[in-house]
């Protein structure tokens, strides 16, 4: 082991679209020895590959090099290294691009990329193989989509990028690396880790996760927002990972929002699959891991365990599969029910043929006596799919919508300041496959254009998911007397996707809860929450040590977040519609539960 301090990693970005000052802030705040920078959702991903399709040259993340240029020269002489996935579909590209910003600006600054996850050219050549790229969850092979590719890309391990930062490095430029290998590669660098540190690599992944999504980990997206401060424009977060892979997450003291016990228990429960968490390096043993205050803004992250990792790794594959219109309109009360009917019937009579669904979504519930006019007033979403434009263009949906206003119900209106979408906009599959680690050709390639391979993990095992029974009646202590309220007052939530599934976390805001909400929430009581889950396979986990029920529900999202018709076409909702139900809880969680306090 080196004997390093601990290695501070800083964030500046979540995913493509985050906020562009991120780079300005985290240069201006405390000093840190890493950036990473995330861009690859696999929403976002979805629409890179279409953007990609109609431009080639558009294939990375453009506009990180805009972010990046004022502070090339600042990074370079306080000697920050930059790693970033912002490379897309071409990071080739794109580490040209950082390395001609450097040669405008006089600077001598050693660019890397690392490649090899790309693998649509080898799609052949798999199959020929043997390799039969079966889906994640159905286990079908990818023969049987019945989909054209168009995007086809592994998710890579860290030791990429500990390989160039080693290499002498400067900047690290990714494709679709996993998003917490962008902060293993650089603490397995920093610390010297060997590829079977099983339990350091772990508490390194379980860091790269609580920070990948920026903000989030610092207040943004939580349930407890009313009680962190700065809000505005929370911060992004920084993870100073130590030797033995434990890690303290914080944040830059001059920037918004906080570091909480509830703020990281946010960020660790969100997009998993259950307490096994997979990575091309390592399978993590989330069920131990614990936080613990350590000073204001400072949330120590420790009791992550390792195993070696699964021999397979994800892929994700995206496929055009037809084309979609959308557009909303406004109903208002009285006789929602009735004018809905109406609205639907008319909308769907005489569709052009091709036109394969016409999905019509009410949104909200009209006040039974409104103060104003837009308490009265519930929106219909109205999405028409087909695999041809064409029949969209027949279809016409805003004239047809426009046509409504003489000869359909009261009350009916369009957004006048809107424009209505009138062309169709492709609709993109996604199918997340499994693929051998020994068929990925994981490469680095170095500024004097030496290319270096990357070997696959020697040892590896089939992980599962452990089981967790549900709770038996007599595991309660009795409660005498229950009052009915939101769930939402005794327990915060967190939920995202994975390909169709949605996950969803849900944990006491006060441990003295915890046995009650792991009693409560069985998944019979799930579905009764939830109707959109009455008929989906339901898989519950608990983390005794995080006071959370984590809860997968296959198929929320269909196929996946791109192509679904559901307006929450990611989940991300889910958390907090469950906490709006109302549940029975005992009145001796209600006495503080139901006063605002600061989160812990």
């Amino acid at each position: 082991m080196s004997g390093r301090p601990p290695v501070r990693i800083a964030n500046f970005s979540g995913y493509l679209g985050d906020r562009y000052t991120a780079i300005d802030e985290a240069v201006a705040g405390d000093p840190v020895d890493v950036l990473v920078g995330d861009y690859l959702a696999e929403i976002t991903l979805a629409g890179l590959s279409a953007r990609c399709q109609e431009d080639p040259a558009r294939g990375y993340v453009e506009y990180f090099l805009d972010q990046l240029r004022p502070h090339l020269a600042t990074l370079a002489q306080r000697r920050v290294k930059v790693v970033t996935n912002a490379g897309g579909f071409k990071p080739a590209a794109l580490a040209q691009a950082v390395r001609a910003l450097a040669a405008e600006a006089g600077l001598d600054v050693s660019v890397a990329h690392v490649e090899g996850d790309n693998l649509l050219s080898r799609l052949p050549e798999l199959a020929a193989a043997g390799h039969r790229l079966e889906h994640l969850d159905s286990g079908r092979p990818l023969s049987s989509w019945g989909a054209a590719p168009v995007a086809a890309n592994a998710y890579l391990g860290g030791w990429g990028i500990a390989r160039a930062l080693a290499e002498g490095a400067d900047i690290v430029v990714c494709g679709r690396v996993t998003d917490a290998s962008l902060v293993l590669g650089p603490a397995a660098w920093w610390h010297g880790w060997s590829s079977t540190d099983w339990d350091r690599l772990a508490g390194a992944v379980v860091a790269g996760h609580i920070i990948e999504c920026g903000p989030q980990a610092v207040g943004g997206n939580f349930s407890g927002f009313t009680g962190i401060p700065g809000m505005l424009a929370p911060g992004f977060p920084i993870a100073e990972i130590a030797e033995d892979g434990t890690s303290v997450i914080t944040k830059h003291r001059r920037d918004g929002g906080a570091v909480t016990v509830d703020t990281v228990t946010a960020q660790l429960v969100y997009e998993i699959q259950g307490p096994r968490y997979l990575n091309p390096d390592v399978t993590v043993h989330l069920e131990d891991v614990r936080l613990a205050p350590v000073g204001p803004d400072q949330v120590r992250v420790s009791g992550a365990a390792g195993s070696p990792p699964p021999p397979t790794t994800k892929v994700a594959l995206f496929a055009p599969i037809g084309h979609t219109v959308v557009n909303t309109l406004y109903v208002t009360a009285p006789q929602v029910e009735e004018k809905v009917d109406l609205l639907r019937a008319q909308l769907g009579n005489d569709l052009p043929p091709g036109v394969d669904e016409l999905d019509i979504t009410r949104i909200g519930t009209a006040a039974t006596d409104p103060e104003t006019q837009w308490d009265a007033t519930v929106a219909l979403r109205v999405m028409a799919t087909a695999r041809k434009p064409e029949p969209l263009e027949r279809l016409d949906l805003a004239r047809r919508l426009g046509s409504l206003y003489l000869q359909s119900i009261p009350g009916f209106f369009l957004d006048g300041q809107a424009l209505a979408q009138v062309s169709p906009q492709p609709r993109i599959d996604y199918w997340p496959a499994l693929l051998d680690l020994t068929a990925v050709a994981h490469r680095v390639v170095l500024a004097d254009a030496r290319t270096i391979d990357i070997a696959p993990p020697e040892q590896t095992a089939t992980a599962h998911q452990p089981t967790h029974p549900e709770p038996e009646p007599e595991d309660a202590a009795p409660a005498t007397r229950v009052r009915r309220v939101p769930l939402g007052t005794v327990a915060y939530a967190r939920s995202g996707d994975k390909g169709g599934n949605s996950n969803v976390g849900i944990w006491a805001r006060d441990r003295a809860a915890w046995p009650w909400l792991r009693q409560a929430l069985t998944t019979a009581e799930l579905r009764r929450l939830m109707p959109e889950a009455r008929g989906l396979d339901v898989v519950r986990h608990e983390f005794e040590h995080l006071h959370a029920v984590h809860f997968v529900l296959r198929g929320l999202l269909g196929t996946g977040g791109s192509s679904n018709l559901r307006v929450d076409q990611v989940g991300k909702a889910v958390g907090e519609y469950l906490r709006a139900k109302h549940v029975l809880v005992p009145e001796t969680l209600l006495t503080d539960a139901e006063h605002p306090h600061d989160a812990h």
